[in-house]
């Protein structure tokens, strides 16, 4: 599906409070999306709602959610209705009254028919996915799942055809009254950085830190910089770009 179409407008994903935050475009959904490292799957497991981080990848208008073969949650997903929010906090809002502060946010809501991944090919493909939106290079890099690692893991399909993106930005919406105070508003920006790679104290003499895993510690999470260097160093080193 392409990137330009609008999102689908359903009683679900309707927003009733604070519309005009609403993005319709499926480019907003995958933007979201793409910066993400933590997805919240919410699902019904024995008559009871659980709400479970995971992580998580996208290929197109599909989510992969990654989990344990052995966990409740992915199972009783499996053929049901599940719902999946990822949400990136971009800053502290501080007002000149309490009432008015806020968090600059831009966030996701997916609903839909989870399935379960059995194919081994299928899930080797998925899990390729899940680790590229972690860290990016590191599929080519390591080594693969083997059989007994495969069959441990879970990894639950969600189309994309329904879902809500909603985003604030900008600084406090005070009451006239108030900007005469002498309180100081404005906005504290945050965001996803990664500190300089540590080692396994166990790492064998001589192994390097990899160019993808170094750029890391030089961009922002979701970067166009930090996606550059990913594939300029995949290019370098022969192996195979992650969408190509």
């Amino acid at each position: 599906m392409s990137a330009d179409l609008p999102l689908s407008t359903t009683g679900r994903t309707t927003l009733h409070r604070l519309s005009e935050r609403g993005k319709t475009e499926r480019a907003d959904l995958y933007a979201v999306l793409d910066a993400g490292l933590i997805c919240h799957l919410g699902v019904i497991v024995d008559g009871y709602p659980v709400v479970l981080p995971t992580g998580y990848g996208r290929e197109g208008d599909t989510l992969y959610l990654h989990g344990s073969s052995g966990n409740q949650a992915m199972r009783a997903a499996d053929g049901h209705e599940i719902c999946v929010t990822v949400t990136h906090v971009d800053g502290l809002v501080c007002a000149r009254s309490l009432f008015n502060h806020s968090i600059n946010y831009r966030s996701a809501a997916i609903f839909g028919t989870a399935r379960l991944i059995s194919d081994d090919a299928r899930k080797l493909a998925a899990l390729r996915v899940v680790t590229e939106q972690l860290v990016p290079g590191q599929w080519d890099y390591a080594r693969l799942p083997n059989k007994k690692e495969l069959a441990a893991t879970a990894v639950l399909e969600l189309p994309l055809a329904e879902a809500s993106v909603k985003v604030r930005t900008g600084g406090p919406h005070d009451e006239p009254e108030d900007y005469d105070l002498d309180v100081w508003a404005g906005v504290v920006p945050a965001q996803m950085m990664f500190g300089p790679a540590e080692p396994d104290p166990d790492l064998r003499a001589g192994v390097n830190l990899p160019d993808h895993i170094k750029a890391m510690a030089r961009h922002p999470r979701g970067s166009s910089a930090l996606r550059a260097v990913v594939r300029f160093s995949s290019w370098r080193t022969g192996l195979p770009l992650g969408d190509e």
